[in-house]
């Protein structure tokens, strides 16, 4: 589903930003450009970030201590 729809991003988009390496919602923010334009995409994009980074399906090897 598109959640950004200024950028045209999607749930699958934002995902695989965190499977990418992104461990927190700024970092999808600046690789996406996800809820830099109206932000009124960035409360259902942070639930998505924070639900992925929850579910712990990656490598968290790839995540250094912030």
């Amino acid at each position: 589903m598109y959640v950004c729809l200024c950028k045209g991003i999607t749930d699958r988009q934002l995902r695989s930003a965190v499977h990418d390496g992104a461990s927190s919602f700024r970092q999808v923010a600046q690789s996406t450009g996800c809820s830099t334009q109206c932000g009124q995409c960035a409360c259902m994009a942070k639930e998505i970030v924070e639900d992925t980074l929850s579910q712990g399906d990656f490598d968290s090897s790839l995540f250094s201590a912030a």
